[in-house]
């Protein structure tokens, strides 16, 4: 290290005088510090915003993916209607209440346990395959399917003959509803298929998903459990265990290619 000396100045001055630079330079120093710490947290805070704006961005191609009807039971039948119907009680209750128009038809069967379906019309006159369609769709999500019924009866209805208002000294619980009037009755073989849909999971009656799903596999009861059905569908279709587990029927079943 170099010192340099005033000879002009005495050991006591020359000494002051670098006394003096050093707190200038510590000031210096002190200055770059600061300048990197407010760097740093600016830097930081613009890096959050990106995250936050990317996170936003991902966050709003899910939503696009994620349609309002996936909560439910769904399938667009073969004439191009969509079709929905309850998961439980809850999604019973909302199906018919939230999502049934007055020129949609109403699908349930006369057992308990069974969905109730909706062929949303949108002011189109429905046709008899998806009425026969959303027909083997209500009774293959029933109960039956567990129970091991091959075929069982299905009936569909108006929506203005659907109601909540019990028969006196009656209650319905939830997801329960009153039918009045005349019932069309529909007896249906059980038996659904699945495959994707635009890349969404679609599990309905075999000539809906056929329509759609280019690959494409047949659901009929037998003796897999739902878990191992969902790994023989995945070996074929590109989706997640849980979601294809999600949309299949309630028992056990045999899965096949088309």
């Amino acid at each position: 290290m170099l010192l340099e000396f005033d000879l002009n100045k005495n050991v006591a001055q020359n000494a002051e005088d670098y006394y003096a630079r050093s707190k200038k330079v510590k000031k210096k120093i002190e200055g770059v510090e600061n300048a990197i710490a407010k760097f740093k947290k600016e830097l930081e805070q613009e890096i959050k915003k990106e995250v936050k704006k990317e996170a936003h961005k991902e966050v709003q191609k899910i939503e696009l993916v994620k349609k309002w009807y996936h909560k439910f039971r769904w399938f667009f039948s073969s004439e191009g209607f969509l079709c929905i119907g309850g998961r439980d009680a809850t999604t019973n209750d909302i199906v018919i209440k939230k999502h049934t128009d007055p020129t949609d038809i109403v699908f349930h069967t006369e057992s308990p346990g069974s969905p109730f379906f909706v062929i949303k019309s949108e002011g189109k006159k429905i046709g008899e395959a998806t009425i026969q369609e959303t027909a083997i769709a209500t009774g293959s999500f029933s109960r039956a399917w567990k129970q091991g019924v091959t075929n069982t009866e299905v009936f569909h209805v108006n929506p203005d003959q659907v109601s909540k208002e019990a028969n006196t000294g009656e209650f319905l619980t939830k997801g329960a509803f009153m039918i009045y009037g005349k019932k069309n009755n529909i007896q249906v073989k059980l038996e659904l298929a699945i495959g994707l849909k635009d890349n969404e999971l679609m599990c309905g009656p075999i000539e809906a998903v056929k329509k759609y799903c280019t690959t494409y596999l047949i659901v009929n009861q037998g003796s897999q459990k739902p878990s191992d059905a969902a790994k023989k569908i995945k070996q074929s279709i590109n989706a997640e265990l849980d979601d294809i587990i999600r949309v299949l029927p309630a028992g056990d079943m045999h899965v096949e290619k088309n």
